[in-house]
């Protein structure tokens, strides 16, 4: 990840970086923000990287359409390279194609032109308060071990990062305490996944709605769906506890090496069992990385002596892995990715899952990258 200027900052205002080639557009921002923020501009995207190399920027109005690329594509390089720094997306060009593209990328937000100032400020002040959490969490994971440590430090750990978390703008949830609700863990939860990875997000968000698709085929108890909801959400969860950690399309290529597997499986049901969730919701972090055939692990389990979540989610996971598209991975087609699922049914995969995830991908093929972008996390 890259980092910014460590010059010490003076200002007290959060910055803002304008990236638009229109020179009205630019200034108007400008002005709009300048009472409230420290405003930096740029008119393309040579300029705007220039201005991230050089200043401590916090967030960038970003323009879909500049001369020298297209902003999607800036926007690609600015979370790769700064993680922490939030965009919102300003465009007089926008489609729900491309709004839901930018999020996918990790835009935070995304604003049509003419815009409403009031929405706009309300809506950059929303990102900030966001950003505050999310720099809080990142550096917690980097300075703590205690959420995968022993039962009592991780419950120690959970009511620090509660208390801390909700604390920070308008966060709402339980502060601290139990998790009978478990809903009003569902932001602080997904907030952990994004400040490791954009993408690990992305890619349990996308795992929970496929083991979800499948779900409604098995006509499962209402318990068993939510169960499966959030421990499909949640089945990477051990991968905070990882250094470095970076997602890779790969991360669970089912031919490697299963000892990091099963070390964030196990780190991830022990960093859940303090919150009181469901059983099968730690059985799916825990399983999900056994194979039908018991060649799989932490603990070689076959046939139906894996638990039926953990198989669903095996499925879906692999799906996933498959079919993303994301830089540095060419993704496979839907009716490939079936095929080759197919292909490992009875050896890695539940046969009769396999082939009831065939038939309902199948089904909804052609709204299926559309519905699971959207799908943003259990309690949507």
């Amino acid at each position: 990840m890259g980092t910014q200027s460590t010059g010490e900052r003076v200002e007290s205002k959060p910055s803002v970086l304008v990236v638009d080639d229109e020179t009205g557009p630019r200034d108007a921002l400008k002005v709009i923000l300048r009472p409230f923020f420290t405003i930096h501009s740029a008119d393309n995207a040579k300029s705007a990287l220039r201005v991230l190399k050089e200043q401590h920027i916090d967030l960038i109005t970003l323009d879909q359409k500049l001369p020298d690329r297209q902003g999607i594509d800036l926007l690609q390089d600015i979370k790769q390279d700064y993680a922490d720094i939030e965009v919102i997306i300003i465009t007089g060009y926008g489609s729900l194609k491309s709004a839901m593209e930018g999020i996918r990328h990790g835009a935070a937000g995304y604003l049509l032109k003419p815009f409403n100032v009031t929405e706009l400020i309300t809506l950059i002040n929303q990102t900030l308060e966001k950003k505050q959490r999310l720099d809080y969490l990142r550096s917690f994971l980097r300075t703590s071990t205690a959420l995968w440590g022993s039962e009592e430090e991780a419950a120690h750990a959970w009511k620090e990062l509660q208390t801390n978390y909700f604390a920070i703008g308008n966060a709402t949830g339980e502060a601290a305490g139990g998790a009978a609700d478990v809903t009003a863990l569902i932001p602080l939860l997904s907030d952990l996944l994004e400040a490791k990875d954009r993408q690990l997000l992305n890619h349990c968000s996308r795992v929970s709605f496929y083991a979800s698709l499948l779900a409604n085929q098995l006509n499962l108890p209402l318990p068993d769906q939510k169960a499966l909801a959030l421990g499909a959400f949640l089945h990477d969860i051990g991968k905070i506890s990882l250094p470095n950690y970076k997602y890779a399309a790969d991360d669970d290529d089912s031919c490697r090496s299963g000892a990091q597997d099963r070390d964030y499986s196990e780190a991830g049901a022990r960093m859940l069992l303090p919150l009181g969730f469901q059983a099968e919701v730690g059985q799916i972090v825990s399983y999900h990385h056994e194979r039908f055939d018991g060649a799989g692990n932490p603990h070689g389990l076959e046939k139906e002596g894996i638990p039926l979540l953990a198989r669903i989610v095996a499925i879906a996971q692999a799906f996933d892995n498959l079919t993303v598209d994301m830089p540095g991975h060419q993704p496979t087609s839907i009716e490939d990715a079936i095929r080759q699922i197919l292909l490992e049914a009875d050896t890695r995969f539940d046969p009769k899952l396999t082939e009831l995830f065939a038939q309902v991908v199948r089904e909804c093929k052609s709204s299926l990258p559309a519905l699971a972008i959207a799908k943003a996390s259990p309690g949507s």
